[in-house]
């Protein structure tokens, strides 16, 4: 016999059909991120992982091309943005505004971006801003480590929302 499904079933079911369906966007309307083979690998409303294997992200030197590791994670702070608008049922266009990179050590191998809201950033405020206003502008922090789990770039960027009519 099947035991019912709780609401934290039910919310993680609902998570994992947005995060697919965030994912199926954006290969199918960012070309690039299809070359990079990226993949969002887990999204739990408060962060958002975002791998790449290395091998189409390669440089001359055979560690991670520093573009990539940009671009992987640029989208994984935007898709945390985008996947918390969808989960509130929000239309909105969400551009990056300004980021800061910082590259500290080379990437030999697959890596994963991990981005989150800094600290004094929330969802809430975020949103009811873009309520309010019909804009709203949000920082997200973004890291790639290393298996070890040492630091090999990070990079806080901020990004701008729009509501649409």
């Amino acid at each position: 016999m099947r035991s019912p499904k709780t609401p934290t079933d039910a919310a993680s079911s609902r998570r994992d059909a947005l995060r697919d369906a965030a994912q199926a966007h954006i290969l199918a309307d960012i070309p690039l991120s299809r070359f990079m083979h990226l993949a969002i690998t887990a999204w739990d409303g408060d962060s958002l992982h975002m791998s790449a294997p290395l091998a189409p992200n390669i440089n001359d030197k055979g560690c991670a091309f520093g573009g990539s590791l940009a671009s992987v994670m640029t989208l994984a702070c935007w898709s945390l943005i985008k996947l918390a608008a969808d989960e509130r049922e929000l239309e909105c266009d969400i551009y990056v505004q300004d980021s800061s990179l910082h590259y500290l050590a080379p990437v030999w191998e697959d890596f994963t971006a991990e981005a989150r809201l800094v600290e004094n950033q929330s969802f809430e405020t975020f949103f009811a801003t873009l309520g309010g206003r019909g804009k709203a502008r949000l920082t997200v922090h973004c890291a790639v480590r290393l298996a070890d789990g040492t630091l090999a770039c990070s990079l806080n960027a901020r990004f701008v929302a729009l509501r649409r009519l």
